[in-house]
């Protein structure tokens, strides 16, 4: 049951969300004992391989080149670093590492061939790859999942009537295209969306109507608490309240009891027993590590101690689907052919020269004219 027909509208969900706290998460926790095992909690490492720059305008992106957040750009993350940083995400416990680059779209480039290198290498470490590179073309998507790609996320940030107060760079329609590239690659979708950005419950409400409307829904639903950066034009929004985090996991869970609801962005702020309830009503995974692309999150060493307090076991990677094979890229592969090809032809020039006893031309300077000149009198 990938989406529960008894809340697929926009006023049934609207209802669900508003029943009493408790009772709301009880009915969360029974659904989602249902569908999958509720001390497991899968750990994912979020790692940005390429820093700040985006030519975006979102609201709430400390990463946009626009705002003024001390957030510097960087150059894409080398594969070496990548694979270190996943080896250490693995050996503390992780199951999932999500690649993030700050840009607008994926071009056709040495970068993209890097992040394709990328994914096969953290994908022969058998842990799970998402990537989060922004939006995708149809061939992008099936070379990423060619190269072994588990997942991509690709939020949609919030309802479509909200969407454009907090981004007016892209489309509601670019977002959903990029999904439905991914979804056409064969690649698990994950997508959530950003509450406490100042929109209504009825916004809350018209993303999950987003994803009801979509033939398959997503796999891992995000749900993210604002975190308000100095510098963006969300600097001054309030923090969101505890029990509001914990309505919007439980709606989500009880909306779509096959998805895995993911607790994202935001818990800093969150307690152990707010937390815990999340849990209890359907979170079944964590971003783990002290960073989440360019915002704070706790530490590995404070999560363990939550899981030991809660009695949670940290969930082993593709529970959910198996892993997908690694193959080797056809474009990488043609331009390591010509790259080869070109040397063998600079190597040929090389000694022909050598043979023939060719001297390249020497072009003098007008100063080394002068200095002739002058040694010559």
């Amino acid at each position: 049951m990938k989406v529960n027909p008894q809340y697929n509208t926009k006023e049934t969900l609207l209802e669900l969300y508003n029943k009493p706290l408790l009772e709301l998460v009880f009915e969360a926790a029974t659904i989602h004992r249902q569908h999958h095992n509720p001390r497991e909690v899968q750990m994912s490492s979020l790692l940005s391989i390429k820093t700040g720059g985006c030519s975006e305008d979102c609201s709430y992106c400390p990463q946009a080149a626009r705002y003024n957040t001390g957030v510097n750009a960087d150059k894409l993350m080398t594969v070496d670093t990548v694979i270190e940083q996943a080896t250490n995400a693995k050996n503390n416990g992780s199951s999932r590492l999500c690649m993030g680059a700050a840009w607008r779209e994926v071009k056709d480039n040495r970068d993209f061939d890097n992040v394709i290198e990328m994914v096969q290498q953290v994908n022969s470490m058998g842990l799970e790859v998402c990537c989060t590179l922004g939006m995708l073309t149809d061939d992008q998507a099936k070379r990423l999942k060619n190269a072994g790609l588990y997942a991509y996320n690709h939020n949609l940030d919030s309802s479509e009537e909200y969407y454009s107060d907090v981004i007016s760079t892209r489309e509601y329609h670019d977002r959903l295209n990029t999904i439905e590239n991914v979804r056409g690659a064969g690649i698990s979708v994950c997508s959530g969306g950003i509450i406490g950005m100042g929109e209504k419950v009825d916004d809350r409400i018209g993303l999950l109507m987003s994803y009801m409307k979509m033939d398959n829904p997503p796999e891992s639903i995000p749900i993210n608490a604002l975190v308000a950066v100095e510098g963006t034009p969300l600097e001054e929004q309030k923090e969101i309240e505890s029990w509001e985090i914990i309505r919007m996991v439980a709606t989500t869970r009880i909306a779509f009891p096959e998805s895995i609801v993911r607790l994202s962005a935001g818990r800093t702020s969150l307690s152990i027993e707010t937390q815990g309830l999340c849990f209890m009503a359907g979170a079944g995974s964590i971003f783990a590590g002290d960073k989440l692309l360019t915002t704070p999150n706790p530490e590995f060493n404070e999560d363990s101690q939550m899981f030991d307090i809660l009695g949670l076991i940290p969930k082993k990677p593709f529970q959910d689907g198996c892993q997908p094979e690694t193959h080797k890229d056809e474009i990488i592969e043609q331009k390591k052919v010509l790259a080869e090809k070109r040397k063998k032809e600079l190597q040929e020039a090389r000694e022909n020269a050598i043979k023939n006893n060719f001297k390249p031309r020497v072009f003098k300077t007008v100063d080394s004219i002068k200095n002739e000149k002058q040694l010559s009198k």
